[in-house]
């Protein structure tokens, strides 16, 4: 008999009884919402991101929740009975990158540095997004229902306020979204500006926004390492808050040495990596 998908809400714990070679037992009491892990370089915060999303790409299927503890590893979901979780990961590091093959074949784009090839990635996932939207809108129109309207606007508000706060963001530098085009790009005077001509720390935060958006507000856990490596201060202030406006549904889990992003109402969110080592 098939077997019904359920999709989680959310991480509760995770454990890992050996982090390194017999070191470390490390247990954590996840929130549902904002988990920020914090401590000195060294101490383990990537390494348990890493281990726990290796866990989560065991299955060919990415996101289907293993059965069983596998690579020293357990999670408990929210509901304990989920088959798949919607997942993402989004790392800070703006290496230069190693060709793909069939990169050179694409027209009109310079893919030079990871940040880059996911920008690309992400393009064609905003392209699916903004179909998916236009065909909720049409439905409620076509709908008849009382309130058709109001639920269409409701449908594309999510991308709206995307544009206002990438609008907002890049506004220091003269640079605002194209809403006449389908395709992510920028006008800066009067000229057009692809993103992968932007500044790391612009690629970065895009990315960021960007994923939080095609998440479409259902529940997903959003992996970030060390997110605001290329961010400026008043950037990685309100990352995590932006981030859950666009997707109140999403469960994120970041590590973090940067005091910034723990500011306002995230104090009660952080999480020593010596907090959760039992031995």
């Amino acid at each position: 008999m098939e077997q019904t998908i359920k999709y989680a809400n959310s991480i509760k714990r995770i454990e890992i009884p050996s982090l390194w070679s017999g070191r470390k037992h490390i247990r954590w009491e996840l929130n549902p919402d904002v988990n920020i892990l914090s401590g000195r370089n060294g101490e383990g915060k990537s390494t348990i991101l890493n281990r726990l999303v290796r866990q989560l790409r065991q299955s060919p299927t990415s996101g289907e929740i293993p059965q069983t503890m596998r690579k020293g590893v357990t999670i408990d979901f929210s509901p304990a009975d989920a088959t798949t979780i919607r997942y993402d990961i989004i790392r800070s590091f703006d290496r230069q990158l190693i060709q793909i093959e069939g990169m050179k074949d694409l027209p009109g784009i310079n893919i030079v540095t990871e940040l880059d090839w996911q920008l690309y990635l992400m393009q064609r996932r905003y392209l699916d997004y903004q179909v998916n939207v236009g065909n909720r809108m049409v439905q409620l129109l076509t709908s008849g229902a009382p309130d058709a309207h109001q639920q269409a606007v409701e449908a594309s508000a999510s991308k709206t306020r995307f544009q206002d706060i990438v609008d907002d963001l890049f506004s220091a530098t003269g640079k605002r979204l194209d809403r006449n085009s389908n395709e992510l790009r920028f006008i800066q005077y009067n000229e057009v500006i692809m993103p992968y001509l932007l500044s790391s720390g612009e690629k970065q935060m895009l990315l960021i926004l960007l994923t939080a958006l095609t998440e479409d507000r259902l529940p997903y856990v959003l992996f970030m390492d060390e997110p605001e490596a290329s961010l400026h201060y008043e950037w990685q202030e309100c990352l995590v808050s932006l981030v859950r406006e666009l997707n109140p549904m999403a469960q994120i889990v970041l590590t973090t040495h940067s005091p910034a992003l723990i500011l306002k109402e995230w104090q009660g969110h952080v999480t020593e990596v010596s907090d959760i080592t039992l031995d």
